[in-house]
């Protein structure tokens, strides 16, 4: 399929659409019951907030964990609040918005650290504001993606924090491979200031690196990568999804085609509906009919039949 239409957005604000730029302050309807700086830790930074419905529920609902991008050395829960939260909320989903250190004052591997905290809080809480810890997906962009992969990867052997067990990810355009941007072609000026210089950096870049967790038993991946993407390579997400599906495991890849790092409001929603919500279906985080989907159907026979490795193209208006 051809891709026409494509928008930009700035490198560490991927999911704010590109016509949003510069962020301003997210904009909460009054159908969203926000509770804020929530702490799973003891820095302030380690804080979260909590968006949910304020419609009363039969039952739990789906849980979300969302982490924003910055390179690991800026960004804000804010900056996703309203474009990526509010979509999950909309759809009866209880979300945790987290915040996390980043670099120079908090380098690797504090940001990863940060983020298996917070989700295991949110997994030991999710009950007190209505959420099923057994229907979790964690999500993020850029730096949020990696952040989010490590989440759902990342086994408790690493030294890095508690395991967490969540049942699925949806990664946009993160870093799967750190050592990739601090040596050669691929280096990146946030990277390298996020894993400075110090013995043993290699290791550490691979400690923190989605790529060396790839596995059989690891939840379902869903990554959506554009090819023309300046700041992450397109073949991070290649590597990751050939590599989890090689182990056994479940991974699928959106490609957008000419893709950068970021996509307007209409392309975005139009991953969503035909893409996200039905692989969170599939995955079982997702129950019933979803209104919203146009193309659920579709989407789910794409996800199933493009592999291996799952590489679905999408041809964006």
């Amino acid at each position: 399929m051809l891709l026409a239409g494509l928008l930009t957005a700035h490198v560490a604000l991927a999911q704010i659409p590109s016509e949003s730029w510069p962020p301003k302050p997210p904009v909460i309807p009054p159908w969203v019951k926000v509770t804020r700086d929530l702490s799973y830790g003891t820095h302030p930074r380690q804080v979260l907030n909590i968006l949910q419905p304020t419609e009363a529920a039969r039952s739990l609902r789906p849980a979300a964990i969302v982490i924003h991008g910055g390179g690991w050395i800026g960004g804000t829960r804010d900056w996703v609040a309203e474009h990526v939260c509010l979509r999950f909320v909309e759809i009866g989903f209880v979300v945790a918005n987290v915040e996390y250190r980043v670099a120079p004052a908090a380098t690797a591997p504090a940001a990863v650290e940060d983020v298996l905290l917070a989700a295991a809080w949110f997994k030991q809480n999710a009950r007190r504001f209505g959420a099923d810890p057994r229907r979790l997906v964690v999500t993020g962009d850029s730096a949020g993606g990696h952040l989010a992969l490590m989440v759902g990867l990342t086994p408790k052997s690493a030294g890095l924090g508690p395991d967490v067990r969540v049942g699925a990810v949806v990664n946009f355009f993160g870093i799967t491979d750190v050592n990739d941007q601090l040596h050669g072609p691929n280096q990146r000026n946030y990277t390298v200031q996020w894993v400075p210089e110090q013995p043993d950096r290699e290791a550490l870049a691979r400690r923190v690196s989605p790529l060396t967790y790839a596995r059989k038993g690891a939840p379902p991946v869903l990554s959506i990568h554009g090819t023309a993407d300046p700041s992450v390579p397109y073949q991070h997400a290649v590597q990751l999804t050939e590599r989890l599906n090689a182990a056994g495991a479940t991974a699928a890849l959106i490609t957008v085609a000419g893709g950068s790092h970021g996509f307007s409001k209409n392309l975005t929603d139009e991953i969503y509906e035909r893409y996200v919500w039905p692989f969170l279906r599939n995955a079982g985080i997702l129950k019933g009919p979803d209104p919203q989907a146009k193309n659920a159907e579709r989407a789910n026979s794409a996800l199933l039949t493009c592999g291996p490795p799952p590489r679905c193209k999408f041809a964006g208006r």
